[in-house]
């Protein structure tokens, strides 16, 4: 397992997978990281991004149930994996280790 294979925008499609779950399915995925960023997020870079994760075994998804709201179309609904939640706890410990050794001086130049 490699680190390097989670790329920024995948590394957030995952945590927001995580956040919905049990309702992680791609529009509320792109909302959630709408709301989140202040940046139009596409369907589609979703769709793109969930596609890998689960190719790379950090998710895994299932069809849910038919609904009217979609026209009796299901929603693909995705669940991080022991995998993906592996990588995001490491991806978190090296964030931390790194903000944890900036010098609080610097922090203070930044505000």
């Amino acid at each position: 397992m490699r680190r390097s294979d989670l790329g920024e925008f995948e590394e957030v499609v995952l945590l927001a997978v995580a956040v919905l779950t049990p309702k992680a399915y791609s529009v509320m995925i792109a909302e959630e990281l709408e709301r989140e960023t202040g940046q139009t997020v596409s369907t589609g870079a979703v769709h793109a991004a969930l596609q890998r994760l689960e190719q790379k075994g950090y998710l895994s998804s299932v069809l849910g149930e038919a609904t009217a709201e979609r026209g009796g179309r299901r929603k693909r609904i995705f669940t991080i994996t022991a995998l993906g939640g592996r990588v995001l706890s490491e991806v978190q410990a090296v964030r931390t280790r790194l903000w944890d050794r900036i010098i609080p001086n610097v922090r203070l130049e930044w505000s």
